[in-house]
């Protein structure tokens, strides 16, 4: 496993990561995302919460279809430094339409977020994310 036990349990306990996506000539964009965790593989959502336009059509999900680099920064601020931390996955990322894998990935994105419940994320695309890598610093404990 990439990943370790204290790393996914810190990953847990965080409902937010952002994602950082890099068009094909390298322009960064990064955006605010759920994320649910299977082994070494993050799912992350294209839910129904207002978008414009096609989802389909998404800087993030673009950019991935030019640059399967991603990262994904998931983190814990605190006015007390001493608990601050981080936990960082970096991988290549596809974006999944129809796949086993989507199955997987909306009932644990269901289990994780009660706000999923109800959205139809089975017919939107779902970004896969097969982590090469995992970096962390700082109190993963909190």
């Amino acid at each position: 496993m990439i990943i370790s036990q204290q790393q996914r349990a810190f990953l847990s306990r965080r409902p937010v990561g952002r994602l950082g996506t890099a068009s094909g000539d390298g322009f960064p964009h990064v955006v605010p995302v759920c994320f649910a965790l299977a082994g070494d593989t993050v799912f992350i959502p294209i839910d129904e919460k207002k978008k414009t336009g096609d989802p389909r059509l998404l800087k993030r999900l673009r950019n991935i279809m030019e640059n399967e680099k991603v990262c994904l920064l998931v983190d814990r601020y605190s006015e007390d430094w001493a608990e601050l931390g981080w936990v960082m996955l970096r991988g290549k990322a596809r974006v999944e339409m129809v796949a086993a894998e989507v199955h997987t990935a909306v009932q644990l994105l269901r289990v994780r977020y009660h706000q999923y419940a109800d959205m139809d994320l089975e017919s939107r695309p779902i970004i896969v994310i097969d982590v090469d890598l995992c970096t962390h610093w700082g109190d993963l404990t909190r």
